[in-house]
């Protein structure tokens, strides 16, 4: 069985009681993982998500300002292969130049893996298609391995909402009265969904064989 590594995951959800994971909690230090197994990595999302810059306006907390833990991890899925998931929307897609898995300006999601010029794969999923109690729309980024052709891309309705995540872009209502789940069930990853992202690492390629896409990579401004 190829061990794979989770970072920035939390003790009390799925990745510990699965076999062949190793865990990466907020006491060992994810940013410190050096290889050399294919990752699935979490990086925190309060400082990225969509309330982010209210949050910044309200309380002074600046967004992206995550300790470098999201930077880590991207470079930890392009080192050694793996997968990297964070909320739908989330701003560390555009700060770190990442293709959105969407239709050019369109707000509607393709029901497929985009591949990137980078040669990654990006796609957009529902957590609820895994068993989670909310929509959970979840951005994927894929490194070292063909998506596989089995992937989940239905969008169960979820039967609760996240805290006060109930309202579109537009400020208007789309679950009005609905039940909300503040808990540890908000933030951890069902554990159909957490083997599902555990087996799209095992299928990338060996830490030997994933090629440094680094140098491919023209900081900003180069070429101009």
């Amino acid at each position: 069985m190829i061990t794979v590594a989770a970072l920035y995951v939390d003790p009390r959800g799925p990745y510990p009681s699965m076999p062949g994971v190793e865990c990466w909690d907020e006491q060992r230090d994810a940013r410190n993982y050096a290889g050399p197994h294919p990752v699935v990595a979490h990086p925190p999302c309060s400082r990225w998500c969509r309330l982010a810059k209210f949050v910044e306006s309200r309380h002074g907390y600046r967004v992206g300002d995550d300790a470098g833990c999201f930077a880590s991890a991207l470079s930890a899925v392009r080192r050694w292969g793996g997968v990297l998931e964070h909320p739908a929307w989330s701003l560390a897609w555009g700060a770190h130049n990442l293709l959105e898995p969407r239709h050019g300006r369109s707000r509607l999601p393709a029901r497929a893996w985009a591949r990137t010029f980078d040669g990654e794969w990006v796609c957009e999923l529902a957590q609820s298609a895994y068993g989670h109690e909310c929509s959970k729309l979840t951005w994927l980024l894929l490194s070292g391995a063909t998506p596989p052709a089995g992937t989940n891309w239905s969008r169960p309705r979820g039967r609760r909402v996240i805290g006060h995540m109930t309202r579109r872009a537009d400020g208007s209502v789309f679950r009005r009265n609905a039940d909300r789940i503040n808990d540890d069930r908000a933030i951890h990853s069902p554990p159909a969904f957490a083997e599902f992202l555990v087996e799209l690492a095992r299928q990338c390629r060996s830490a030997s064989n994933v090629t440094s896409l680094d140098s491919r990579r023209k900081p900003k401004g180069e070429g101009k």
